[in-house]
């Protein structure tokens, strides 16, 4: 008697036991991993401090993006005959931060009405640009321009909505240079006349 109660007793320990194993593991294969994202928005030394602000980011990382050449160097970027653009590669939590909040972030932070660079820095490599990796995401920011566009009436949105090709993260003297760097990069943001034309676009 004692010892089919005790085998009894033992099956309905070891269902037990598998129930919250399963149940841990639908949990588990439930957490959403992290995602990345790709803009450009002229100097990547300023594109990184308004996403680090941002709960559910990660991480940026400053790089090159778009071009036709292997493992290239900022010099060779700057050149503007690379086909290189600068950017940004944000690494965020979808649980935490969506991609509609990162277009958010990033188009209130450029000049969508430049084609010929980004505030004091021109040419091809400081133009502002949106990167996808999937349809979704060409959608989502296709949608975005649309809406910005609505708002801001008196210009045509010259933004670019590309496919994502290989990312190249730049050289680390670049990486969260604002934080290395905070006197001269506050200088050069400065004079580069950033936050005067985003309050003139975004603030009106």
């Amino acid at each position: 008697m004692i010892k089919h109660f005790l085998q009894d007793y033992l099956s309905i320990v070891l269902v037990s036991c598998l129930l919250v194993s399963s149940s841990v593991l639908a949990e588990d294969n439930t957490v959403e991993k992290p995602l990345v994202a790709i803009f450009a928005g002229g100097c990547f030394w300023c594109m990184e401090p308004p996403f680090d602000a941002l709960p559910g980011v990660i991480s940026t990382i400053s790089g090159y993006t778009g071009g036709h050449t292997e493992n290239p160097t900022y010099r060779e970027v700057s050149n503007g005959k690379t086909g290189y653009l600068e950017a940004i590669q944000v690494t965020y939590d979808p649980a935490k931060v969506s991609y509609e909040k990162l277009l958010e972030v990033f188009w209130h932070n450029i000049d969508p009405f430049d084609d010929d660079g980004q505030f004091c820095d021109k040419g091809d490599q400081y133009k502002a640009a949106i990167f996808y990796q999937d349809e979704n995401e060409k959608q989502l920011a296709e949608a975005s321009k649309i809406e910005i566009q609505k708002k801001l009436l008196d210009k045509s949105i010259v933004t670019s909505i590309k496919p994502a090709g290989k990312f190249y993260p730049a050289e680390d003297y670049h990486q969260d240079y604002y934080q290395k760097n905070p006197t001269s990069y506050k200088f050069y943001r400065f004079t580069c006349g950033r936050d005067h034309r985003l309050s003139q676009i975004w603030d009106e």
